[in-house]
C-alpha cells in the first residue's frame, strides 16, 4: 500500500444522520478521507451511499451532524459551497448537454468573458487540453458531447470537476456503464489524480475494483456505519459479508439440464443504426429451452440493436426472428410480449420503468389492461399493491412501500425492481440484458439464481453482459459478438477470459 499522511485529514463526516420523514438513510455515520487517498465506500443498493455523498455535495442538508474540510467545520448548503469548498462530485447518470462541446459543458457556469463580453472559446479549449494531458484524460476539446463514447463522457465530468478546482473528488458507481477496457482507463486515471494530491472517494459495490484501486474502505449497512479497513489487510470475501451481514456465494450452482428444443431462432439478421448504418450483419443465433446462451462482445458491436430488434423496438432490414416457430419480425412489441417473451432492458430508466409512478405501478407496466389489475377498464388498486408486495419481498426492494416513487430508488433497487416484474410474467423466453448493471454482490446472488432458476425451469434467457465473469459463471453456451455477427461458439467448459477476450477482438482460430 502506498504511503498516506494520515495527519492530512481533507475531508471528515462526523455523526451525520440524514432523515426522509420516518425513513432514516444515514444513521450517525462517520467519514475520514486524507489527502491522496482513494477511499471506497460500499454498500448494498439503499444502503445509504450515494445519499451520504449528496450531503457531503450539498444536496442534501444533514438532519444531524458536522462536516470538516481540512480540519476547519463547514456548512454546505449547496454544490456551489461544496465546490468552493474544492469538492466535485460526478454523477451516476451523467449531466452534460448533449448537443455542446467538450470545453462548452466544462466551461458551463463558469466562463470568462474577454473583450466586449465574449468568451474565448479558443483558450478555454486550451484550458482543457492543459488539464486533460495533466491527468492522462484524453478527450478532445472541440467533439459533441453526443459524438463521444460514454467512458469519455465520463472522462468530461471528471475534467469539469477539475476545472473547478476539485480538490477532493465524488465518483458515484462510476464504472456501471464503462467497458472493462474504459474501466482500466478509469483506474489509471485516478491514480494519476492522487499522484497529484487529490482524493477519491468511490462510491462502488464492486470489490474488485476495491481491492485493484482503494486504499481504505467504509462500509454501510442499512443506513448504519459498519466498519472502516485498510484494503490490503482483507479479501473480497471479508468485504461482502460485511456489507450484506452474511456469507455470500459467488459461484453458482449450475447442474447439468437437458436441453428442449429451439425457443428463440434468428438467421441472417440484418439490422441498421439509429445513423442508418449496418449494425447486425446476417446474425444467426439460436436458444433453446432450458439453455442460457450468453453473448460477449465488445459494447457497440451490436448489442443493442440486437436487443431492440428482437424485442420490436427496431425495424428488421431483412432475415428472420422467430419464438416457438413462428416468425416475430417486426411485430409490436406488446404482440411480442404477448408471445411469452420477458425483456430485462439495458437501459433501465429510458426503457424498463416509469420514473414517476410508484413501485406497485410499475410492477404492472406491461399487464395494466388484463385482471386481476383492471376491470371493465378500471384500475383495481388492492390486486395491484398485493402483487407489489409479493414481489418487493421476493426480490429484497427497498424500501418495502408499494406506493413509494419509483424514480427515489436507488439505481440497483430500480434494477430489482424491473427484474421482479420481468421474471413474474413466467416468459418462455427472458432477455436479460446487462442484469447485474449497478447491483450489489449479495442482489447479484440472488438475480444469478434467479436466472438459473429460468434456466431449469425450461425456460430459454438469452444473457447479454459486458461483465465476462457474469457470462463464464452463467452460460451453457457462449456466443461472441463481432461487428454486428456472431463469429463463434464456445461451450462454457472449452471458455477462458484470454479466449473469449481474443475473439471479442476479432480473432478466430
Amino acid at each position: 500500500m502506498k504511503h498516506i499522511d494520515l495527519s492530512k485529514k481533507v475531508v471528515e463526516m462526523i455523526g451525520v444522520t440524514k432523515k426522509f420523514g420516518d425513513l432514516t438513510a444515514n444513521d450517525a455515520i462517520g467519514l475520514t478521507v486524507h489527502q491522496g487517498e482513494i477511499h471506497a465506500l460500499l454498500g448494498e443498493n439503499g444502503a445509504g451511499k450515494s445519499t451520504l455523498m449528496n450531503v457531503l455535495y450539498g444536496i442534501y442538508t444533514p438532519t444531524k451532524g458536522q462536516i470538516r474540510i481540512n480540519g476547519s467545520p463547514v456548512e454546505i448548503s449547496s454544490p456551489s459551497v461544496a465546490i468552493s469548498q474544492g469538492i466535485g462530485m460526478v454523477h451516476q447518470h451523467f449531466m452534460l448537454v448533449k448537443p455542446f462541446t467538450v470545453t462548452e459543458n466544462i466551461i458551463l457556469g463558469k466562463e470568462t468573458a474577454g473583450c466586449f463580453g465574449k468568451i474565448n472559446m479558443n483558450q478555454a479549449a486550451k484550458d482543457v487540453s492543459k488539464i486533460s494531458e495533466k491527468y492522462g484524460l484524453q478527450v478532445d476539446p472541440l467533439a459533441k458531447v453526443q459524438d463521444i463514447t460514454v467512458g469519455m463522457e465520463q472522462r468530461v465530468e471528471i475534467l469539469k470537476a477539475l476545472y473547478r478546482g476539485a480538490q477532493t473528488l465524488i465518483l458515484d458507481e462510476p464504472t456501471a456503464v464503462l467497458t472493462p477496457q474504459e474501466i482500466k482507463d478509469l483506474t489509471r486515471i485516478i491514480k494519476n489524480l492522487t499522484a497529484e494530491g487529490k482524493s477519491i472517494i468511490l462510491i462502488t459495490h464492486k470489490l474488485k475494483e476495491i481491492k485493484e484501486s482503494a486504499d481504505y474502505c467504509t462500509i454501510i449497512r442499512r443506513g448504519k456505519h459498519i466498519g472502516t479497513v485498510q484494503v490490503d489487510q482483507v479479501d473480497e470475501q471479508q468485504l461482502a459479508s460485511m456489507m450484506v451481514g452474511r456469507t455470500v456465494n459467488f459461484k453458482v450452482d449450475k447442474q447439468n439440464g437437458a436441453k428442449g428444443g429451439p425457443v428463440l431462432e434468428i438467421s441472417g439478421l440484418h439490422v441498421k443504426d439509429n445513423r442508418g448504418l449496418p449494425a447486425l450483419k446476417g446474425l444467426d443465433l439460436c436458444v433453446r429451452a432450458g439453455e442460457i446462451i450468453g453473448v460477449a462482445g465488445v459494447d457497440g458491436n451490436g448489442q443493442s440493436e440486437l436487443i431492440e430488434a428482437v424485442t420490436g423496438l427496431r425495424p428488421i432490414e431483412s432475415g428472420s426472428v422467430s419464438i416457438q416457430g413462428k416468425q416475430i419480425n417486426n411485430l409490436t412489441p406488446r404482440q411480442i410480449h404477448g408471445r411469452r417473451v420477458s425483456t430485462i432492458p439495458e437501459d433501465r430508466q429510458l426503457r424498463g420503468m416509469i420514473s414517476e409512478f410508484s413501485i406497485a405501478e410499475n410492477m404492472i407496466l406491461e399487464n395494466y389492461y388484463k385482471p386481476p389489475f383492471s376491470k371493465k377498464g378500471f384500475s383495481q388498486t388492492a390486486p395491484i399493491k398485493e402483487n407489489a408486495q409479493t414481489l418487493i419481498q421476493r426480490f429484497d426492494v427497498r424500501p418495502d412501500d408499494p406506493d413509494y416513487r419509483a424514480g427515489a430508488l436507488s439505481g440497483g433497487n430500480q434494477q430489482k425492481m424491473i427484474i421482479a416484474r420481468q421474471i413474474a410474467n413466467n416468459p418462455d423466453l427472458l432477455i436479460a440484458a446487462q442484469p447485474t448493471r449497478g447491483l450489489d454482490v449479495g442482489a447479484i446472488e440472488y438475480v444469478h439464481k434467479a436466472l438459473m432458476a429460468q434456466r431449469n425451469e425450461g425456460k430459454a434467457v438469452l444473457l447479454i453482459s459486458l461483465e465476462l465473469d457474469e457470462i463464464i459463471n452463467l452460460s451453457d453456451t457462449i456466443a461472441i459478438i463481432y461487428e454486428g455477427r456472431i463469429i463463434g461458439l464456445l461451450q462454457n467448459g472449452d471458455a477462458d477470459e484470454k479466449k473469449i477476450g481474443l475473439m471479442m477482438a476479432g480473432h478466430v482460430n
